[in-house]
């Protein structure tokens, strides 16, 4: 069986005064697609942000490779190979698509994407290698922040609604690319609202709801959870 890459454990998060996140647990294993499910509010970017040490005020066990980073500033769980992609995408609009992907500096022992394999990978891209990011479409800045990530070398990658907003070609393409990632030993949590394009491509799922982690089930197990995601999700 693959290795536990992600373990969280008993985390909570705080914003402020407002506790978020109340003893979530969480594991992924190494080479696997992980849905984090639930409604606006639930607590899912949260938990990627605390994953990421985004969050200054947390408690509990975030392990990385069996390394405990519950203590670790951002930068440091970055270097562990963790890749995140915000739902604001952040990409550097002055700058043009090929100078964002040169940007990001390589992980020691990472094995990052060259630009070549990100060309090949997002073909629109390398059409628009000239343009500045204020002339991309919504779905090529996302691309383009997916793609930035893989540039670094990270193996596990945090996407947050990459599918949000976005025309349904867009979304396809972005599925392709988590399964071909997926075939390449990348390990992926998936936080999405669009359940269409989720449930085709996890392994396992989460469901969160008042920042609490109420269900989790394998893939196998979805057509028997369909009346309780209804619930939840009105999916």
């Amino acid at each position: 069986m693959p290795r536990e890459l992600l373990k969280i454990a008993n985390l909570d998060a705080w914003y402020g005064e407002s506790h978020i996140l109340h003893g979530v647990e969480l594991s992924v294993r190494e080479g696997e697609v992980v849905t984090l499910l639930g409604r606006n509010g639930a607590g899912r970017t949260t938990t990627l942000r605390a994953i990421m040490g985004l969050i200054a005020s947390r408690s509990g066990s975030v392990s990385i490779g069996g390394v405990d980073t519950i203590r670790f500033a951002p930068h440091r769980i970055a270097r562990l190979g963790v890749g995140y992609c915000p739902e604001e995408r952040g990409i550097f609009s002055s700058l043009s698509a090929q100078e964002n992907l040169l940007l990001p500096p390589r992980l020691n022992g990472g094995q990052a994407m060259d630009v070549e394999e990100i060309y090949a990978m997002f073909p629109n891209l390398r059409e628009r290698a000239a343009s500045r990011g204020t002339r991309l479409s919504g779905g090529e800045q996302q691309m383009l922040a997916v793609a930035r990530i893989l540039r670094t070398g990270a193996r596990l990658l945090l996407l947050d609604e990459i599918s949000e907003g976005l025309a349904p070609v867009i979304v396809q393409k972005l599925g392709e690319v988590i399964r071909r990632l997926k075939s390449k030993g990348y390990t992926v949590v998936l936080v999405e609202q669009n359940f269409r394009f989720a449930a085709p491509l996890a392994d396992r799922f989460y469901v969160m709801e008042h920042g609490r982690m109420v269900k989790e089930f394998e893939k196998s197990a979805l057509p028997s959870h369909m009346s309780m995601l209804h619930e939840f999700l009105g999916v």
